[in-house]
């Protein structure tokens, strides 16, 4: 048995992430709740969620779609150390340049 398996992760974000959070519409930030709730209670890598994956290419980096629609939301964040994670960016998706990101 894996002795990490009843830790819970660290969420952290950036100053740019806070901002973000602060100029979601009410549902959004809602759903941006429960995922964070989830990451840090059960770890980053989420594979019941739908539209949640790794960003390829980019090593620890993952996102997930937060709310379908026009616009579509989006959270992405990277394994920044054991048990933590880091929020780099929540917002549209046409506005998430995946590789500027992670």
């Amino acid at each position: 048995m894996n002795t990490n398996e009843h830790l819970e992760w660290t969420v952290t974000f950036t100053k740019r992430v806070l901002k973000q959070v602060r100029e979601l519409p009410a549902a959004v930030q809602d759903a941006l709740r429960r995922l964070l709730l989830d990451i840090r209670d059960t770890g980053p890598v989420r594979m019941g969620r739908p539209n949640l994956g790794r960003i390829l290419g980019k090593p620890g980096c993952h996102h997930c779609h937060i709310q379908k629609g026009r616009p579509t939301f989006v959270v992405v964040w990277r394994v920044s150390g054991e048990q933590s994670v880091e929020v780099l960016y929540v917002g549209t998706h046409e506005g998430a340049n995946y590789g500027r990101i992670c």
